[in-house]
């Protein structure tokens, strides 16, 4: 299964010792921790070294920049780095990484050591000011790339830390809030569907409705009659679609094969026996060995409630499962199959009640 990935960029030997224990944080949490020292990065050979890292850091899911006293090394642009002073201008790697991730704009949340960010404030009000001697930073690019990330408009959430227990108590709060975030997305989306399915069902009702007015204007009255019966009746067919297309049992099968509901249902209703029904839905199907796996699928309890709960909305009898489904198992010999959890019964369908 597929985890997501953290991308965590700083200055190396200031912040090693966060770092470290940040990268057991990730892992302990299930996730992907990517940094340069560990050898997740694969590198170029033809190519600066950095041009790896923002490779690497926008194919991750989430960033998480720590910003200390060290603003880092120069962007690699093949030639030898060049003697900073203080107050110089340049670009660095781990900068430039944070940037590569604001371009992809994935969720970034951004450390910055708690000494470093008072001496920020100091330079706010002291901008042209070069006479001031800084102690916790090694170049006032620091300053700048901080004033950067917090000029954006969103997507910067600037955490100050004393210790390394800062850091991950606020990353532990976040991401919770993130998957609870995600949780209640999933249900607003079933509650969208919901409502669209009831919308649907409502323009068939309006034009039931249509229907009948138009019958009672300028029809007679037998003739309304049947054309009543028949709107009730095509009103029905279209719930019981709606039904179906919210069953687990067609879920499943309209993921691991192409059928539409209109053939589903024709299948479903007119198979007498499981090892019958599976067999046809392979062959409207046309997938090599979808009757094996289904007959596999059958196995389980759940998944016989829910093909059963379809045949009642059809009006027709349930399936009775029983053995003989490891029978058409067995054509597969790849499929590895549970044991029914069910006693031997006969594998026709009962007689409606």
């Amino acid at each position: 299964m597929a985890r997501p990935r953290v991308f965590v960029s700083s200055t190396y030997f200031d912040l090693k010792h966060i770092r470290a224990s940040l990268d057991v944080f990730i892992q302990s949490l299930g996730y992907e921790s990517v940094l340069s020292e560990k050898g997740d990065i694969a590198y170029s050979h033809d190519r600066p070294l950095d041009q790896s890292c923002y490779r690497e850091a926008e194919a991750a899911d989430m960033f998480v920049l720590i910003v200390g006293g060290r603003y880092g090394s120069e962007v690699g642009d093949g030639k030898r780095p060049k003697s900073r002073t203080f107050f110089d201008r340049y670009e660095s790697i781990t900068k430039t990484e944070y940037e590569t991730a604001v371009g992809r704009d994935m969720p970034i949340y951004i450390f910055v050591e708690a000494g470093v960010y008072a001496e920020y404030m100091t330079y706010q009000r002291n901008k042209d000011n070069e006479k001031i001697n800084y102690a916790h930073v090694d170049s006032v690019n620091i300053f700048r790339l901080i004033e950067e990330v917090l000029s954006k408009p969103r997507n910067n959430p600037v955490k100050t830390f004393e210790k390394y227990g800062d850091i991950e108590a606020w990353l532990r709060e976040q991401w919770a809030g993130l998957f609870r975030e995600l949780l209640n997305s999933k249900s607003s989306e079933q509650q969208l569907n919901a409502l669209s399915a009831q919308v649907g069902q409502l323009a068939e009702v309006n034009e039931t409705l249509r229907k009948y007015l138009e019958a009672v204007v300028s029809e007679t009255v037998q003739n309304s009659t049947v054309l009543i019966s028949s709107e009730q009746r095509r009103l029905h067919d279209a719930k019981v679609l709606d039904s179906v297309r919210a069953n687990r049992w067609f879920r499943h099968l309209n993921d691991v094969s192409t059928i539409d509901v209109e053939r589903f249902v024709e299948v479903t209703r007119l198979a007498t026996s499981i090892d019958e029904y599976c067999e046809a839905l392979e062959k409207v199907t046309g997938k090599e060995d979808l009757a094996a796996e289904l007959a596999s699928t059958l196995m389980i309890e759940l998944a016989q409630l829910d093909l059963n709960e379809i045949r009642r909305l059809l009006g027709v009898a349930e399936f009775l499962f029983d053995d003989d489904l490891e029978e058409l198992v067995a054509s597969a010999p790849l499929l590895d199959a549970p044991k029914s959890p069910r006693s031997s019964r006969s594998r026709k369908a009962g007689k409606p009640d």
